[in-house]
């Protein structure tokens, strides 16, 4: 069963996914829909809504994201990118072990389910400049003011 909420954010719609279990995807969407919230969509929703208010800077959810065991590497890697904070691809490709997987890292970036909680916002290109975001750069670049993070 999945289970779904949406959250209209100063930055679009956000559609929230659980399969009762936890979350397991917040895309940004250009439209609401029905909702058939539970426990974890609705507290998605709340928490999100709190980091939108500028009240909350860590995320406590049950995360459930379906991807490879690079990919989840990956994204556990970006958990630990303090907010007001940005790496680069490189340096994720490093901490997973293989400094050559940059532009893997990037695509693992891309295929991110689980948008703003786990922050593939706060990669940025080995010069400081904004790169790709599924969401669009231009929501990248509102997600890292609000979070305080320097842009260059």
């Amino acid at each position: 069963m999945t289970y779904v909420s949406y959250l209209e954010s100063p930055i679009g719609y956000l559609r929230i996914l659980s399969n009762g279990s936890g979350i397991t995807e917040i895309k940004f969407m250009d439209f609401d829909g029905p909702e058939d919230p539970d426990v974890h969509t609705e507290s998605a929703k709340t928490q999100l809504r709190e980091y939108f208010q500028g009240n909350r800077t860590a995320f406590q959810l049950e995360l459930l994201p379906d991807g490879t065991k690079f990919e989840q590497q990956v994204w556990k890697q970006l958990l630990e990118i303090p907010q007001g904070s940005t790496t680069s691809y490189g340096a994720i490709a490093k901490k997973v072990g293989d400094e050559k997987a940059s532009q893997a890292v990037g695509r693992t970036n891309g295929k991110n389910p689980i948008a703003i909680v786990i922050p593939c916002h706060r990669v940025v290109g080995s010069d400081q400049k904004l790169t790709g975001y599924a969401g669009g750069l231009e929501r990248k670049e509102w997600l890292l003011k609000h979070e305080g993070a320097l842009l260059l």
